[in-house]
């Protein structure tokens, strides 16, 4: 195959959580981009003219909406049981879907630490371990996992986001080795500190914003469509052969 071809998502679907924006939405049109149809799932998603899919229905591919809350368990299910009844066959998984609160570790109260575990870990393992499912089945598909720089690192303020996003590390590579000889890729794209909703307050306190910009080598942050590249690379057959990675997207702070 040729290298340009091994790109091409033209007659793939991908199912990309948390789409409504930022990343997730940047994902999604990326991977319309080339080529592929998409379902798009969020709390606050509209069923119908969202600036996601209007952006992806422009690219000449079709968008499907669908509304669910990730921290509820119930909403979860039905969304899983109605997807997979609507489209029996997606050959792409984005789990991207998450969200942080923040708070001391003395003050992070088991209301927050549950929050954000059932959004964050316990919502994109059903996922996987339902659409992985039907990935098994057909014998082939593409699962990536947003993770995190705190997949590596501790963070301040946000321990439930950092154990759940150092879970997703685990997951990552549990489901590739179980998945990676049955036609399956699992993989994460770790995201730096990109200009999004979740980075808002960090951007705001000037002795953080200053102390964070002067880590990165790249000397700025991210943007949400820093991720189509790595998004479109990892749900393509250019990553055959790659399992159980998380992909770095953070302008270099890893290296420091």
């Amino acid at each position: 195959m040729a290298l340009a071809a091994s790109f091409d998502l033209t007659g793939k679907r991908a199912l990309v959580t948390g789409c409504t924006r930022g990343i997730g939405q940047a994902m999604a049109i990326g991977l319309a981009e080339a080529g592929a149809d998409i379902i798009g799932v969020s709390a606050s998603l509209a069923l119908e003219g969202s600036e996601t899919e209007q952006a992806v229905r422009a690219l000449g591919r079709d968008f499907k909406a669908y509304k669910a809350d990730f921290g509820d368990r119930a909403q979860v299910d039905a969304f899983i049981t109605q997807v997979q009844a609507d489209f029996p066959h997606i050959d792409i998984l984005i789990n991207n879907a998450g969200t942080i609160k923040r708070a001391p570790a003395a003050e992070h109260s088991d209301e927050l630490w549950d929050e954000v575990l059932r959004i964050n870990l316990d919502a994109p393992f059903r996922l996987a371990r339902a659409i992985g499912g039907q990935m098994l089945r057909q014998g082939s598909g593409k699962i990536v996992f947003t993770a995190s720089l705190l997949t590596f690192q501790g963070g301040i303020n946000v321990p439930g986001y950092a154990a759940s996003k150092g879970a997703i590390g685990s997951v990552v590579k549990a489901l590739a080795n179980e998945w990676a000889g049955r036609g399956v890729n699992v993989n994460a794209i770790a995201p730096g500190y990109i200009a999004t909703d979740n980075t808002e307050a960090l951007r705001n306190d000037p002795d953080r914003s200053a102390s964070i910009l002067g880590r990165i080598p790249a000397g700025r942050w991210g943007t949400p469509d820093d991720f189509k590249g790595p998004t479109v690379f990892l749900s393509s057959s250019a990553a055959d052969y790659v399992h159980g990675t998380i992909l770095t997207v953070d302008g270099g702070w890893m290296g420091r």
